[in-house]
């Protein structure tokens, strides 16, 4: 196979991985340039292509490729070269540099996350403040934080920014900052090479610990025997512990109810999906960071349409800015209709119930075809007459259509899961705001 079939294949086999949107969004762009004895040269729009996709699926090209070139490689991206700002250079290389400083100290902080860049509207007010309150005041104002919410809706950021802003208050602080799933392939590799008095004496020896996506340990049996021992270590000298997580400490499950207490000890602060406005400000401000001309009514209009979240939003901004700079057009409405054809909501198409399933199993970590099937445990059941609620308030799909589409129930079981999801939103204020929260979500609203 020659390197040109190897790339097409490679091609394939990412936009099998990760869906089609992501693929369009991130993938699709990227060109190959050539093979250089065992690096892969590839072209990217921007630097932001370049960091994104190193940030979400690093290795995923390299390991990809190898398995149909059947050698060892490594990927060098090229940025497609363009006028650059000198204001906006040296901003790059000032925040370069201070990436590779840190992570010599072991500490992977985005130094493009900061408070200054967080666009602060009502959907985040709460989460921000407290984020700032324990940058303030690192264990002393809430500790531990738990901040929850949708997929790319700035936890992240937010994480980032409390770091930063730490590591800029007191420069020489052990400060750790781990996706839960480093923290969980950390502890298996220390337990597998009896290492775990250095792993111990890693995290709980820190000053400040910031651990992202919390949800990956669920069902993790020794990750969270190991990460309630850690906790308590630093919970017990005052340090401060920052979780982050797609959901409530009360939703993440199967997990052990000490550690699930321990996640509630301080403050809970949610980030939802922002407003237009708010949509349009973030919008401004990342345009304005990434060198981007986006006119106001472009802003709206997109503003308007991405519904899904503000990494979609960004994402949708940065592959018009692409596109701008390859044809040296100017952005304008017509362009991002054409451009952002197959990403944007479309006002008249209505909701399906697959995309009511796929919105719910996202949330409760499940498979599509798992509320499907027959099962009765909790787990899957609750997810299940939650989804056939919301089928019911939101599509138009009949009681027998919506039965159908959940493996061939009887249009009276879904009578029932209506019933059971209305009564209980009557009688619990929380599980009624979740609700609401999904109905947001899925309509796209809010």
């Amino acid at each position: 196979m020659n390197i040109e079939e190897a790339w097409i294949k490679t091609v394939e086999a990412i936009g099998a991985k990760v869906g089609t949107q992501t693929f369009d969004l991130w993938f699709r762009p990227i060109k190959f340039v050539e093979l250089q004895d065992q690096q892969i040269v590839l072209e990217v729009p921007n630097k932001f292509f370049k960091e994104w996709i190193e940030d979400h699926f690093p290795g995923l090209i390299t390991e990809t490729a190898e398995k149909f070139l059947k050698k060892d490689l490594s990927v060098k991206f090229k940025v497609y070269e363009r006028k650059e700002d000198p204001a906006l250079k040296k901003i790059e290389t000032k925040q370069e540099n201070r990436r590779a400083k840190l992570a010599n100290r072991g500490i992977f902080l985005n130094p493009k996350f900061t408070f200054d860049s967080f666009v602060v509207g009502a959907s985040n007010q709460f989460a921000n403040a407290a984020a700032r309150a324990v940058a303030d005041a690192p264990g002393k104002a809430y500790n531990p934080l738990f901040v929850y919410g949708g997929v790319g809706l700035g936890k992240t950021h937010l994480m980032n920014a409390i770091g930063n802003k730490i590591i800029d208050k007191h420069p020489d602080i052990k400060l750790m900052y781990a996706p839960a799933e480093q923290f969980t392939n950390e502890f298996v590799y220390s337990m597998r090479n009896d290492k775990m008095d250095e792993f111990k004496a890693k995290y709980r020896n820190l000053d400040v610990l910031l651990i992202d996506d919390i949800q990956f340990i669920a069902g993790k049996s020794g990750t969270q025997e190991e990460l309630f021992h850690t906790f308590n270590a630093l919970y017990d000298t005052h340090k401060q512990i920052v979780f982050s997580s797609d959901r409530p400490p009360k939703d993440i499950s199967p997990i052990t109810e000490r550690l699930r207490s321990r996640f509630g000890m301080g403050l809970i602060a949610e980030t939802q999906i922002p407003d237009v406005e708010t949509k349009m400000a973030i919008l401004g401000k990342k345009s304005e960071l990434e060198g981007i001309q986006l006119p106001e009514d472009v802003s709206f209009f997109m503003a308007s349409k991405v519904r899904s979240n503000i990494r979609d939003l960004e994402a949708c901004m940065i592959r018009l800015g692409a596109h701008s700079s390859l044809t040296g057009k100017t952005i304008t409405v017509e362009m991002a209709k054409e451009v952002l054809k197959d990403l944007v909501h479309d006002e008249d198409k209505a909701l399906t119930i697959d995309y009511v399933q796929k919105q719910i199993c996202e949330y409760y970590g499940l498979r599509v075809q798992d509320i499907k099937a027959k099962k009765r445990s909790r787990d899957i059941a609750f997810p299940r007459q939650i989804a056939m609620y919301l089928s019911k308030a939101l599509t138009d799909s009949s009681l027998s259509e919506i039965g159908k589409n959940f493996g061939g129930k009887d249009h009276s079981t879904v009578i029932h899961s209506c019933k059971l999801i209305e009564e209980r939103r009557k009688k619990d204020e929380d599980f009624d705001k979740k609700i609401d929260y999904f109905i947001k979500k899925i309509k796209g609203t809010g």
